[in-house]
């Protein structure tokens, strides 16, 4: 079982920055972990993947604005968001494993233009 834990959302202005950070508990931390974001009334959607060894993907959306990141050590995966736009408004969901097997509680993104 893992057990993931998120902080950093929050209210921010259009072209400002954010950090993610997602602590998994309860594994050796060897899956690939990401984030993937809903938007109201839209459709829950993957915004960037990481695996152990740091290979990374990213949504078009956000290529070049984000930036995933992992520290093993920690157990902990980031999101460095910067440039953020209004349509980057969501709930951001830590996700671990290749399913994703498990699902954070989730954190809310707010950006205002």
């Amino acid at each position: 079982q893992v057990r993931l834990v998120e902080s950093g959302g929050g209210l921010v202005q259009a072209g400002g920055s954010l950090r993610l950070s997602c602590t998994a508990f309860g594994s050796i931390f060897t899956s690939p972990m990401g984030w993937y974001r809903q938007a109201p009334g839209k459709q829950r959607e993957v915004v960037a993947l990481i695996t152990r060894r740091g290979s990374t993907n990213y949504a078009d959306s956000v290529k070049g604005r984000f930036t995933i990141s992992r520290d093993n050590a920690k157990n902990t995966v980031y999101l460095q968001m910067n440039s953020l736009k209004p349509e980057d408004t969501a709930v951001y969901y830590c996700v671990y494993g290749g399913g994703p097997d498990y699902w954070g509680q989730g954190t809310q993104v707010t950006v205002s233009s």
